[in-house]
Protein backbone atom coordinates (compact mmCIF):
# COMPACT_ATOMS: atom_id res chain seq x y z
CA UNK A 1 0.00 0.00 0.00
CA UNK A 2 0.88 3.26 -0.43
CA UNK A 3 2.14 5.44 2.70
CA UNK A 4 1.75 9.34 2.78
CA UNK A 5 5.40 10.72 2.73
CA UNK A 6 6.75 14.08 3.22
CA UNK A 7 7.00 16.48 0.48
CA UNK A 8 9.72 15.79 -1.88
CA UNK A 9 11.18 19.14 -1.47
CA UNK A 10 10.97 19.18 2.57
CA UNK A 11 13.07 16.14 2.29
CA UNK A 12 16.61 16.33 2.19
CA UNK A 13 19.02 15.82 -0.67
CA UNK A 14 21.70 13.45 -0.11
CA UNK A 15 24.66 12.44 -2.93
CA UNK A 16 24.26 8.49 -0.80
CA UNK A 17 20.99 6.64 -0.60
CA UNK A 18 19.64 4.67 2.22
CA UNK A 19 20.23 1.02 2.15
CA UNK A 20 17.64 -0.73 3.77
CA UNK A 21 14.72 1.08 2.19
CA UNK A 22 15.40 1.11 -1.22
CA UNK A 23 16.70 -2.24 -0.82
CA UNK A 24 13.01 -3.47 0.06
CA UNK A 25 11.77 -0.96 -2.73
CA UNK A 26 14.04 -3.01 -5.26
CA UNK A 27 12.76 -6.48 -3.65
CA UNK A 28 9.13 -4.94 -4.40
CA UNK A 29 10.36 -4.13 -8.13
CA UNK A 30 11.81 -7.27 -8.99
CA UNK A 31 9.08 -9.39 -7.66
CA UNK A 32 7.07 -7.12 -10.07
CA UNK A 33 9.95 -8.11 -12.82
CA UNK A 34 9.68 -11.74 -11.99
CA UNK A 35 5.53 -11.66 -12.61
CA UNK A 36 6.22 -10.05 -16.38
CA UNK A 37 8.98 -12.98 -17.09
CA UNK A 38 6.93 -15.60 -15.56
CA UNK A 39 3.96 -14.40 -17.51
CA UNK A 40 6.05 -14.59 -20.93
CA UNK A 41 6.62 -18.06 -19.92
CA UNK A 42 3.18 -18.88 -19.88
CA UNK A 43 3.50 -19.50 -15.36
CA UNK A 44 0.62 -17.39 -14.38
CA UNK A 45 0.30 -18.67 -10.81
CA UNK A 46 4.04 -18.09 -10.01
CA UNK A 47 3.20 -14.57 -11.87
CA UNK A 48 0.06 -13.82 -9.59
CA UNK A 49 2.43 -14.87 -5.93
CA UNK A 50 5.18 -12.53 -7.43
CA UNK A 51 2.88 -9.61 -7.35
CA UNK A 52 1.85 -10.65 -3.68
CA UNK A 53 5.28 -10.84 -2.70
CA UNK A 54 5.88 -7.18 -4.17
CA UNK A 55 2.94 -6.31 -2.17
CA UNK A 56 4.26 -7.66 1.00
CA UNK A 57 7.81 -5.57 0.05
CA UNK A 58 5.99 -2.56 -0.63
CA UNK A 59 4.33 -2.64 2.66
CA UNK A 60 7.69 -2.77 4.14
CA UNK A 61 9.72 0.22 2.26
CA UNK A 62 7.89 2.97 3.60
CA UNK A 63 7.33 1.70 7.26
CA UNK A 64 10.88 0.95 7.57
CA UNK A 65 11.47 3.90 6.38
CA UNK A 66 9.75 6.17 8.46
CA UNK A 67 10.72 3.66 11.82
CA UNK A 68 14.54 4.25 11.14
CA UNK A 69 14.05 8.09 10.11
CA UNK A 70 15.93 7.08 6.63
CA UNK A 71 12.93 8.87 4.37
CA UNK A 72 14.20 10.89 1.16
CA UNK A 73 13.23 12.11 -1.71
CA UNK A 74 14.95 9.68 -3.89
CA UNK A 75 13.60 6.47 -1.78
CA UNK A 76 9.75 8.44 -2.48
CA UNK A 77 10.50 9.03 -6.39
CA UNK A 78 11.63 5.31 -6.72
CA UNK A 79 8.97 3.57 -4.68
CA UNK A 80 6.81 5.46 -7.00
CA UNK A 81 8.91 4.10 -10.08
CA UNK A 82 8.73 0.40 -8.40
CA UNK A 83 4.94 0.40 -8.01
CA UNK A 84 3.92 1.38 -11.73
CA UNK A 85 5.61 -1.62 -12.48
CA UNK A 86 4.57 -4.23 -9.77
CA UNK A 87 0.90 -3.17 -9.49
CA UNK A 88 0.43 -1.22 -12.93
CA UNK A 89 2.79 -2.86 -15.67
CA UNK A 90 2.86 -6.40 -14.55
CA UNK A 91 -0.97 -7.15 -13.36
CA UNK A 92 -2.16 -5.65 -16.91
CA UNK A 93 0.57 -8.08 -18.90
CA UNK A 94 -0.41 -10.55 -16.77
CA UNK A 95 -4.11 -10.84 -17.64
CA UNK A 96 -3.61 -9.91 -21.12
CA UNK A 97 -1.37 -12.50 -21.85
CA UNK A 98 -3.55 -14.96 -19.26
CA UNK A 99 -7.06 -14.17 -21.27
CA UNK A 100 -7.26 -10.85 -22.70
CA UNK A 101 -5.10 -11.75 -25.85
CA UNK A 102 -7.96 -14.42 -27.62
CA UNK A 103 -10.32 -11.81 -27.75
CA UNK A 104 -11.01 -10.35 -31.20
CA UNK A 105 -9.13 -7.50 -32.34
CA UNK A 106 -7.60 -4.96 -29.83
CA UNK A 107 -10.34 -4.98 -27.21
CA UNK A 108 -8.28 -7.20 -24.92
CA UNK A 109 -5.25 -5.05 -25.12
CA UNK A 110 -7.01 -2.14 -24.18
CA UNK A 111 -8.95 -3.22 -21.75
CA UNK A 112 -5.10 -3.69 -20.05
CA UNK A 113 -3.80 -0.41 -21.34
CA UNK A 114 -6.75 1.64 -19.27
CA UNK A 115 -5.73 -0.72 -16.07
CA UNK A 116 -2.19 0.18 -16.45
CA UNK A 117 -3.29 4.09 -17.16
CA UNK A 118 -5.21 4.19 -14.44
CA UNK A 119 -2.62 2.41 -12.36
CA UNK A 120 -0.32 5.35 -13.70
CA UNK A 121 -2.41 8.44 -12.88
CA UNK A 122 -3.38 7.03 -9.42
CA UNK A 123 0.41 6.58 -8.47
CA UNK A 124 0.50 10.49 -9.74
CA UNK A 125 -2.45 11.67 -8.09
CA UNK A 126 -0.85 10.48 -4.82
CA UNK A 127 1.91 11.91 -4.58
CA UNK A 128 0.55 15.63 -5.17
CA UNK A 129 -2.08 15.30 -2.86
CA UNK A 130 0.20 13.59 0.06
CA UNK A 131 0.25 16.39 2.25
CA UNK A 132 -3.82 17.43 1.74
CA UNK A 133 -5.28 13.79 1.86
CA UNK A 134 -6.80 12.48 5.11
CA UNK A 135 -4.31 9.34 6.62
CA UNK A 136 -7.51 7.83 7.45
CA UNK A 137 -8.88 7.08 3.46
CA UNK A 138 -7.43 6.90 0.07
CA UNK A 139 -9.04 8.66 -2.56
CA UNK A 140 -9.32 5.41 -5.31
CA UNK A 141 -8.82 2.12 -4.65
CA UNK A 142 -4.93 2.08 -3.80
CA UNK A 143 -3.08 0.28 -6.70
CA UNK A 144 -2.09 -2.92 -4.84
CA UNK A 145 -4.99 -3.62 -3.86
CA UNK A 146 -6.45 -3.28 -7.54
CA UNK A 147 -3.44 -5.57 -7.88
CA UNK A 148 -4.38 -7.83 -5.50
CA UNK A 149 -7.67 -8.57 -6.93
CA UNK A 150 -6.81 -9.51 -10.77
CA UNK A 151 -3.78 -11.66 -9.21
CA UNK A 152 -6.14 -12.98 -6.61
CA UNK A 153 -8.61 -13.96 -9.79
CA UNK A 154 -5.70 -15.73 -11.85
CA UNK A 155 -4.28 -17.15 -8.99
CA UNK A 156 -7.79 -18.79 -8.01
CA UNK A 157 -8.71 -19.93 -11.76
CA UNK A 158 -5.43 -21.05 -12.59
CA UNK A 159 -4.99 -23.62 -9.87
CA UNK A 160 -8.31 -24.95 -10.41
CA UNK A 161 -7.71 -25.67 -13.99
CA UNK A 162 -10.73 -23.65 -15.20
CA UNK A 163 -11.41 -22.66 -18.92
CA UNK A 164 -10.80 -18.77 -19.02
CA UNK A 165 -11.92 -18.84 -22.82
CA UNK A 166 -15.74 -18.29 -21.87
CA UNK A 167 -14.69 -16.16 -19.05
CA UNK A 168 -12.96 -12.99 -21.36
CA UNK A 169 -15.56 -10.76 -21.44
CA UNK A 170 -16.61 -10.74 -17.76
CA UNK A 171 -12.37 -10.30 -16.78
CA UNK A 172 -12.01 -7.31 -19.17
CA UNK A 173 -15.14 -5.89 -17.69
CA UNK A 174 -13.12 -6.39 -14.24
CA UNK A 175 -10.27 -5.45 -15.29
CA UNK A 176 -11.38 -2.16 -16.40
CA UNK A 177 -13.72 -1.65 -13.74
CA UNK A 178 -10.65 -1.80 -11.54
CA UNK A 179 -9.05 0.20 -13.46
CA UNK A 180 -11.88 2.85 -13.16
CA UNK A 181 -12.39 2.17 -9.48
CA UNK A 182 -8.38 3.54 -8.97
CA UNK A 183 -9.03 6.93 -10.52
CA UNK A 184 -12.38 7.42 -8.76
CA UNK A 185 -13.08 9.24 -5.83
CA UNK A 186 -14.49 6.73 -3.54
CA UNK A 187 -13.24 7.10 0.12
CA UNK A 188 -11.32 3.18 0.45
CA UNK A 189 -10.17 3.18 4.79
CA UNK A 190 -6.58 2.82 4.43
CA UNK A 191 -6.20 0.82 7.91
CA UNK A 192 -3.38 3.36 9.29
CA UNK A 193 -5.11 4.63 12.37
CA UNK A 194 -5.15 0.65 13.51
CA UNK A 195 -3.09 0.16 16.51
CA UNK A 196 -2.77 -2.62 19.16
CA UNK A 197 -4.95 -0.88 21.58
CA UNK A 198 -7.70 -0.17 19.20
CA UNK A 199 -11.11 -1.22 20.76
CA UNK A 200 -13.11 -3.73 18.74
CA UNK A 201 -17.04 -5.61 19.21
CA UNK A 202 -17.04 -8.87 20.48
CA UNK A 203 -18.69 -9.45 17.39
CA UNK A 204 -15.35 -9.23 15.07
CA UNK A 205 -13.56 -12.06 17.14
CA UNK A 206 -15.74 -14.72 15.39
CA UNK A 207 -15.25 -13.01 12.01
CA UNK A 208 -11.34 -13.20 12.20
CA UNK A 209 -11.47 -17.08 13.24
CA UNK A 210 -13.78 -16.85 10.02
CA UNK A 211 -11.37 -15.54 8.48
CA UNK A 212 -8.33 -17.70 9.47
CA UNK A 213 -10.14 -20.70 9.17
CA UNK A 214 -11.25 -19.60 5.47
CA UNK A 215 -7.27 -19.00 4.93
CA UNK A 216 -5.98 -22.37 6.24
CA UNK A 217 -8.49 -24.44 3.95
CA UNK A 218 -8.15 -22.23 0.68
CA UNK A 219 -5.32 -19.16 1.32
CA UNK A 220 -5.40 -17.84 -2.49
CA UNK A 221 -9.69 -18.16 -2.54
CA UNK A 222 -9.72 -15.76 0.87
CA UNK A 223 -6.85 -13.46 -0.46
CA UNK A 224 -8.93 -12.81 -3.24
CA UNK A 225 -12.37 -12.78 -1.47
CA UNK A 226 -10.86 -10.12 0.69
CA UNK A 227 -9.34 -7.71 -1.56
CA UNK A 228 -12.29 -8.19 -3.89
CA UNK A 229 -14.99 -7.12 -0.85
CA UNK A 230 -12.51 -4.18 -0.42
CA UNK A 231 -12.26 -3.57 -3.99
CA UNK A 232 -16.23 -2.80 -4.28
CA UNK A 233 -17.01 -1.65 -1.00
CA UNK A 234 -16.32 2.44 -0.98
CA UNK A 235 -18.54 2.66 -4.32
CA UNK A 236 -21.44 0.16 -2.52
CA UNK A 237 -20.64 2.33 0.46
CA UNK A 238 -21.36 5.95 -1.64
CA UNK A 239 -24.61 4.04 -3.27
CA UNK A 240 -26.07 2.94 0.42
CA UNK A 241 -25.57 6.05 1.77
CA UNK A 242 -27.20 7.99 -0.87
CA UNK A 243 -30.27 5.72 -1.39
CA UNK A 244 -30.36 5.89 2.56
CA UNK A 245 -30.45 9.86 2.39
CA UNK A 246 -33.47 9.52 -0.72
CA UNK A 247 -35.55 7.58 1.16
CA UNK A 248 -35.51 9.71 4.42
CA UNK A 249 -36.00 12.50 1.89
CA UNK A 250 -39.30 10.70 0.15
Amino acid sequence: MEDPVPKTDKLPHRRAIYLLPNLLTTMALFAGFFAIISAIKGDFVAAAVAVFVAMVFDGLDGRVARMTNTQSAFGVQYDSLADIVSFGVAPALVVFLWALESIEGRWGMLGAFVYMLSAAIRLARFNVQVEMADKRFFIGLASPAAAAVLMGMVWVLETRDVDVAPLTGWIWVLIVTIGLLMVSSFPYYSFKTLSPRLKVSFFSIPIMVLVFVLAMWDFAMTIWLLFTAYAFSAPLWVLWRRGVRLFVRS
